[in-house]
């Protein structure tokens, strides 16, 4: 099916050659996808020269406006196709040979590799499933000596770092449990869940595991930390930091750092070392700034090049548990090749990937385009976006672009330094303190030049860009078997307001001055740059599927036409730009990433549910707070799942329960379109030509509406739409009708 690359191809055939360690090759999509672009770019041409004829042509300024917001709109959504279009210039697969390592490397020549792990809060990120992300690596079949695991808790809670304690002493048990059984399932809430095989040593871990976790959901509940949890005098000590500063708040307390494991003296139940684990909480102040994750990333960056500065990271979400032990072999497969290190690879990024989804996915968690497809498109290129979690990122990359060395005012954590002071010497201790400190970085490059950087909340997003703006490159690793595996949000409202703070994200990327349409295509080039500007700009989207979701159907309310008729010759080249643009994505979505025709359609509905709610009000924030006006701040999306929430979600239910300015809009529009489709429909018995387009718009929105109908009329459970909201939205569409009304009659 695929051609290989003939770097790897001339490499097998030499007898003297290293051991294979990744293939590459090149879909034969490319060639499709460049003819199909070509003639559709055509069809948009055209489109634009209707438009131009149509506004030099208009005779009122009710036609002339109509016209120009569907020109405007056209534009918005033809740029988004056009940077769209970089994804299918290259696509590329690769295939990695992770038991050749061995025979590339000795073992004792592996590097180490040090584990980043953000957490912000104990009651909307359950710190039981922070702990089983952080067991589920510990357990990688990696010498445990080599492997250090930071957990970042930028809540500054007592709780989360209790429950690291805990599962502290669970890892003497779990470790060398894995080691012996072999299972490729190493979280212990996904191994029980599993079918695993019963003997009298896995109920045993069971009960050990079960006996934890409930002494930390104890803990969490009641908020406090009784003394017969705290056994030890080192622990009594770790905990009086809590007590001891006057004022301590999550957003005011000294730096935290406690190394609850040490890879020199603790050992497992068999006598094998247990990998290094270490909780950061950095030290805050109310009057410096945060910058959110990327603000904590750069500690943890810091704090453990002064401990133990492995030259790969790893970048993992709370929830995101490692489901292949071997993972970090197939990274090595590129981190080290010499030709791909001096390609400048900065970073392997492996897809996003969830469990626990419903049969027809209803809220479009998969983001198969977005962790899936482009990716392998991008691969082609530069390389695909980082995208936060489940990313292998070479230190080196984070401390400077390739062409310059780091400067020597921070030597101490430069990647070629190596420490060799126990982690819990007092000097180490005394200056990962000091760079966990909430002024180091003043008058410093970090967050600009160097480490993760600030001035977007998407700072994985923002990162990924400026470094391959720099010059770095980076490889998309995309197993059969799942490397992570994570939890998508289930209540809808939080999915949403998630998406909203990406939707703000991104348009702070695209009005800074590193703005990828301009600097991204100077410094990266033209398919790279537009690549970016598509994540970029695709909050503007709002502004087009606003306008197609009630400008064409409350014109027909009110007996317009904005659209050629049937007979029309204009009406095919409408006809072959809709079915055209979905018939590529369904193929791409069913035939290319192996998805079902359930979940594509889910997925193309979110696409308008997200473009009338939180894209829309992502973009009226943004803009609020470009001329000063504050708006909300950071929020992190809840990890705790409700057996009713989850009960609702698994029949395919959208949650509506909490009261919502995003449901209003979407309300709104499920009316309009209700209204303008059954008077479509009776214009068009009635046998009267025009208007087949508006009416088709209409039943393509309401089909996508359903779900919205039956919350409002038909659901008696908690998720239903609350009354306020229809009552609300029910007024504000009669409002708008009656606006256009005037304007239109």
């Amino acid at each position: 099916m695929e051609e290989p690359c003939s770097r790897e191809s001339t490499a097998t055939n030499s007898a003297h050659a290293p051991p294979l360690l990744h293939t590459l090759t090149t879909s034969r999509r490319t060639v499709p996808n460049r003819v199909f672009a070509a003639v559709y770019f055509c069809a948009i041409i055209a489109l634009f020269y209707r438009h131009v004829q149509t506004l030099l042509h208009s005779k009122t300024l009710v036609s002339f406006s109509v016209t120009l917001s569907l020109f405007v709109s056209d534009l918005i959504l033809a740029f988004l196709w056009v940077s769209a279009q970089s994804f299918r210039v290259r696509p590329v697969y690769r295939k990695e040979y992770p038991e050749n390592i061995e025979k590339f490397l000795e073992q004792s020549d592996l590097p180490g590799l040090d584990v980043f792990i953000c957490t912000a809060d104990p009651y909307m990120e359950p710190p039981t499933r922070v702990v089983n992300t952080a067991l589920s690596v510990m357990a990688y079949e990696y010498p445990t000596e080599k492997l250090s695991i930071y957990v970042s808790d930028d809540g500054g809670s007592s709780l989360t770092l209790f429950a690291f304690m805990e599962a502290a002493k669970f890892a003497a048990h779990w470790l060398p449990f894995c080691r012996k059984n072999e299972s490729a399932t190493r979280s212990p809430d996904e191994y029980f869940a599993s079918n695993y095989s019963r003997s009298s040593e896995t109920d045993k871990i069971k009960v050990m595991y079960e006996s934890m976790r409930e002494r930390v959901k104890n803990v969490v509940e009641t908020g406090r930390i009784d003394n017969e949890y705290v056994t030890s005098d080192e622990a009594r000590q770790a905990f009086t930091q809590w007590t001891t500063y006057q004022g301590f708040t999550r957003q005011n307390h000294p730096s935290v750092i406690q190394v609850l494991l040490d890879k020199n003296k603790d050992r497992d139940i068999t006598g094998h070392c247990l990998p290094n684990l270490v909780y950061v909480s950095r030290q805050k102040s109310p009057t410096s700034p945060h910058h959110f994750k990327a603000g904590a990333l750069n500690v943890l960056v810091r704090v453990s090049a002064a401990m133990t500065n492995a030259p790969v990271i790893l970048t993992l979400d709370c929830d995101m548990y490692s489901n292949d032990p071997r993972t970090v072999f197939r990274a090595l497969c590129y981190v080290l090749d010499p030709a791909e290190i001096q390609n400048r690879l900065a970073f392997v990024q492996f897809p996003q990937e969830f469990h626990g989804l419903n049969e027809s996915d209803i809220h479009g968690s998969e983001h198969k385009r977005l962790f899936k497809l482009n990716p392998s498109g991008l691969d082609g290129l530069f390389g695909p976006n980082y995208l936060g979690t489940g990313c292998f990122i070479r230190r080196r990359a984070l401390l400077g672009d390739p062409s310059t060395l780091v400067p020597p005012v921070i030597k101490e954590i430069r990647p070629d330094h190596i420490e060799n002071n126990p982690i819990t010497a007092p000097s180490v201790l005394e200056f990962a303190h000091q760079v966990a400190g909430c002024n180091y970085e003043n008058q410093t490059d970090w967050g600009s030049k160097i480490g993760f950087r600030y001035g977007s909340l998407v700072e994985d997003f923002f990162t990924g860009f400026r470094l391959q703006c720099e010059g770095w490159r980076s490889i998309f690793c995309n197993p059969e078997r799942a490397a992570f595996l994570g939890n998508a949000p289930i209540n809808f409202h939080d999915f949403l307001s998630q998406n909203k703070r990406w939707q703000i994200g991104l348009l702070e990327a695209a009005s800074s001055r590193y703005n990828p349409i301009t600097f991204g295509v100077k410094s990266m080039g033209l398919f790279m740059g537009l690549s970016y500007s598509f994540y970029a700009f695709f909050p503007i989207a709002s502004i087009s599927i606003t306008t197609y979701s009630f400008l064409p159907q409350l014109a027909l309310l009110n007996g317009l036409n904005i659209f050629p008729k049937v007979s029309d010759p204009w009406f095919l080249l409408y006809t072959f730009l809709f079915l055209g643009a979905y018939g590529q994505d369904f193929l791409e979505y069913t035939v290319v990433g192996g998805g079902t025709i359930r979940r594509w359609w889910s997925d193309q509905r979110i696409w308008l549910v997200k473009g009338l709610s939180c894209s829309l009000f992502g973009l009226s924030e943004f803009l609020l707070k470009s001329i000063g006006i504050p708006t909300q701040g950071f929020n992190v999306t809840s990890k705790v799942v409700d057996k009713e929430l989850r009960k609702r979600y698994e029949q395919g239910l959208l949650e509506f329960g909490a009261p919502s300015p995003m449901f209003v809009t979407l309300t709104m529009a499920a009316i309009i379109n209700l209204c303008s489709f059954s008077y479509g429909l009776i214009h068009l018995v009635s046998g009267k030509e025009g208007g087949f387009t508006q009416l088709v718009l209409s039943a393509l929105i309401v089909m996508n509406c359903l779900p919205i109908y039956e919350a409002m009329v038909l659901r008696s459970d908690k998720g239903k739409m609350p009354a306020t909201t229809s009552v609300t939205a029910t007024i504000l569409a009669l409002a708008v009708y009656s606006v256009a009304y005037l304007i239109l009659k």
